[in-house]
């Protein structure tokens, strides 16, 4: 009995309330540090590499408050934590390096609202599928989104943003260097909670390193408020930027089914079934576009949070929900924020360099887990197709319909021809099924 009452023992514990609110508290602080390196990291990437002044209390916020609409959308069941989605770095990148038509002579400041209206039609995307999940089911639904579509569409966007990585990690390379082998180390031979938190400490430690260097300028933070409300930015809605972030959905909600499937295997419970892949799609598309729509990044649920539940056993979603608002009272301090984007460029490429490598990795593995058959013509030309339009048309294609200019990046390009591929040509051999069963379907 012992062992079950610290939750860290063999026995699952499905009610935090019997270990104490202490207890309670301090695991609410390990979930809330499992996201907070990867989740900060987005808004530091976003408004440092590509000019769009996304914030770090903004991204906070909506991450906690995310995370609360989805339990109330999930009946209080699912242990997930919601926090910032790297699949829609490329959406930003791509907007911030627009400057044909409307966007010619806009600012990063003026340009980020039309990326939040974007990101808020890929929310409202999770809405129609939750929709369709639920009146036609998932077989139907997923033939238009097999691997052989979301998998390059996974591998194009970590491809598309390694530029980037390279181009922020030249400005101190021992730093970079020093943050890739902290999260190297912390990932593979880390114990326990280490184990967890490879990317926050992969920005900590050279983040310490680079203060005794005197590489740090807190400039930033000298004479900024302690308290105060996070900047929301109310979004703007434009054709181009929405085809820009809207066809990055399909991919987000491909890893929001994984998720949720991992999630169900880890606490022993079918959440597909029960509240069902429909309420957590909505929770998600909530999350996502209420961010959208106030000036946060696109939300989804978070492994790391995961990995803390196989951890430590307590899969009581109360902890989370504690994480959550954790995440709401830390965005009400401008300074905290203006710390954080204290943190060099170079510790940034650093950690950018395993997490944009990461993000392709993770589609070869959709690729490879569903068994995707790459001796057959039709796959080969899917991919072949996608991959082309994802890395040829860098500068997108631009073009007027009535008095409306519009672009569609070379991801959105990617992503239409992939979709208009599978469907067209013949031999469509991917059965979706029951993904607790742990995998997406079969060939």
């Amino acid at each position: 009995m012992a062992k079950e009452k610290t939750g860290l023992g063999s026995q699952p514990v499905y009610d935090a309330r019997t270990l104490g609110k202490p207890r309670m508290a301090v695991l609410g602080f390990q979930h809330m540090f499992a996201m907070f390196g990867a989740t900060v990291l987005v808004p530091i990437i976003v408004s440092g590499s590509y000019g769009l002044p996304l914030s770090v209390q903004t991204t906070l916020f909506f991450a906690g408050v995310g995370t609360l609409f989805f339990h109330l959308c999930t009946k209080l069941q699912v242990p997930a934590f919601l926090g910032s989605s790297f699949a829609y770095l490329g959406g930003f990148m791509a907007i911030g390096e627009l400057d044909s038509g409307p966007y010619a002579d806009m600012t990063g400041a003026e340009k980020l609202p039309y990326a939040l209206g974007g990101i808020m039609v890929a929310g409202l995307l999770y809405l129609v599928l939750a929709l369709l999940f639920k009146v036609v089911g998932p077989q139907k639904v997923m033939r238009f989104f097999p691997p052989i579509v979301t998998g390059p569409m996974i591998i194009l966007i970590g491809l598309t943003l390694s530029g980037t990585a390279v181009s922020n990690a030249s400005e101190c390379w021992p730093l970079a260097l020093l943050a890739i082998g902290v999260i190297v180390v912390a990932n593979i031979w880390g114990k326990g909670m280490i184990k967890i938190i490879p990317i926050l400490l992969g920005v900590l430690i050279p983040y310490v390193v680079a203060l005794c260097l005197g590489m740090v300028d807190f400039s930033g933070a000298k004479d900024v408020a302690a308290v105060g409300l996070p900047p929301f930015v109310l979004a703007k809605f434009d054709m181009t930027a929405i085809l820009v972030m809207a066809p990055i959905a399909i991919a987000a909600m491909m890893e929001h089914i994984g998720d949720i499937s991992a999630i169900s295997a880890t606490c022993g419970k079918n959440f597909i079934g029960d509240p069902g892949l429909h309420r957590t799609l909505v929770g998600d598309g909530i999350a996502t576009a209420l961010a959208g729509l106030f000036g946060g990044p696109a939300n989804t649920t978070y492994g790391e949070n995961t990995g803390v539940l196989a951890l430590s056993k307590v899969y009581d979603p109360r902890v989370v929900r504690l994480a959550a608002i954790y995440a709401v009272v830390l965005s009400f301090s401008p300074k905290f924020a203006a710390i954080i984007n204290s943190i060099p460029t170079a510790i940034i490429g650093g950690v950018s360099f395993i997490l944009y490598g990461m993000i392709s990795a993770v589609g070869v593995r959709n690729v490879v887990e569903n068994r995707v058959d790459l001796t057959k013509s039709r796959n080969l030309i899917v991919a072949a197709v996608m991959f082309v339009c994802g890395l040829g048309f860098s500068g997108g294609i631009t073009f007027q319909i009535g008095g409306a200019t519009i672009t569609l990046t070379a991801l959105a390009i990617a992503a239409l021809a992939g979709v208009l591929m599978n469907a067209i040509l013949p031999g469509k051999d991917f059965e979706f099924v029951d993904p607790s069963a742990g995998d997406l379907g079969t060939y």
